[in-house]
């Protein structure tokens, strides 16, 4: 390699980097967001009990938003990827919140949303979803790995709040188990992508399920409910930024006969109490896992992307 060549490859990767590196402003709390900004306010989910639709509003910064109207309801509550999804840019006006393209028009203020389409007129409130299974205790013979006392069954663990954050591996090592763990985005509008929030579960230490601010996005599988690089979402079940989420992961280990491999892993995800995965197949390990695949366990692994993300009420179940 000549050096011409090696300065540019070495620029190269310097401007990559830098393009990469999250740019804007970053909230790590409901109450200094809705203090600090109030496109915060605005951003969520919003349904009604007497209209079939449902809208999430996303904060894109500096007064800028991005609207997704859903036939149906919201995700896991009458939409589903059958339905129809149409995305209108909204436009700040005063102290209101304005969506419209050739047939919907639509007016956001004080938490409500007013929709016209053609004659008909619905009004939908801004809600706050909860899991199902948030806050759920840890059954008898499961294993707490955090409960928000200490990090003791954590390397290098550290806490701030009460919380667990990202950048730790647990202690113990595990094959076949049901996995229940809560984790919390920040919000950060003006990032976009992988910069929003970043991290991810990695079971074993070598398949990730991504942990990110994906709400109201199409439901790939670099984003919250993907298996990386190996399956997309059934549905986005992705609440929005510093709103508490949830995991429940039955995870079932590769086998081996010598050292070789006679049976992928697979495993059945809930996020939010709805199932995203079924028994889906893992051919191989997430590219950049800590461990490649092999017939020793391994541990549970929260990945450090360089976001403030949070995890709480971490239990497990060997089976």
């Amino acid at each position: 390699m000549n050096r011409f060549y090696a300065a540019w490859l070495t620029l190269l990767f310097l401007f990559s980097s830098l393009a990469a590196q999250p740019k804007g402003k970053v909230w790590t709390t409901y109450k200094s967001a809705l203090a600090a900004d109030p496109d915060f306010s605005m951003q969520g989910e919003y349904s009604s009990t007497k209209s079939a639709i449902g809208v999430q509003v996303v904060a894109l910064g500096a007064g800028k938003f991005d609207g997704y109207f859903l036939t149906g309801g919201l995700p896991g509550d009458g939409w589903d990827k059958g339905k129809t999804r149409i995305k209108i840019s909204g436009e700040l006006k005063e102290n209101s919140l304005h969506f419209k393209n050739n047939d919907i028009s639509a007016v956001l203020k004080d938490s409500k949303i007013s929709i016209t389409q053609g004659t008909v007129t619905s009004v939908l409130t801004r809600v706050e979803r909860k899991s199902p299974t948030l806050g759920i205790k840890a059954p008898q013979g499961a294993i707490v790995l955090f409960d928000g006392k200490d990090t003791a069954q954590w390397q290098d663990g550290k806490m701030k709040d009460a919380l667990l954050l990202h950048g730790t591996k647990s202690k113990q090592k595990f094959q076949d188990y049901f996995l229940h763990l809560e984790f919390m985005t920040p919000y950060r509008p003006y990032d976009r992508g992988q910069n929003r929030g970043n991290s991810g579960v990695y079971h074993q230490s070598r398949y990730e399920t991504q942990v990110l601010d994906s709400f109201a996005l199409e439901g790939k599988w670099n984003e919250t409910g993907g298996i990386y690089r190996i399956a997309k979402p059934k549905l986005n079940m992705c609440f929005p930024p510093l709103q508490w989420q949830t995991y429940d992961v039955d995870f079932k280990a590769a086998k081996y006969d010598n050292g070789k491999k006679v049976k992928n892993a697979f495993m059945t995800v809930k996020l939010n109490g709805v199932i995203i995965h079924e028994n889906v197949e893992l051919p191989k390990s997430t590219t950049a896992s800590p461990l490649k695949e092999s017939p020793e366990p391994g541990p549970i692994y929260l990945q450090n992307h360089g976001n403030p993300v949070f995890y709480k009420n971490i239990w497990i179940i060997k089976k």
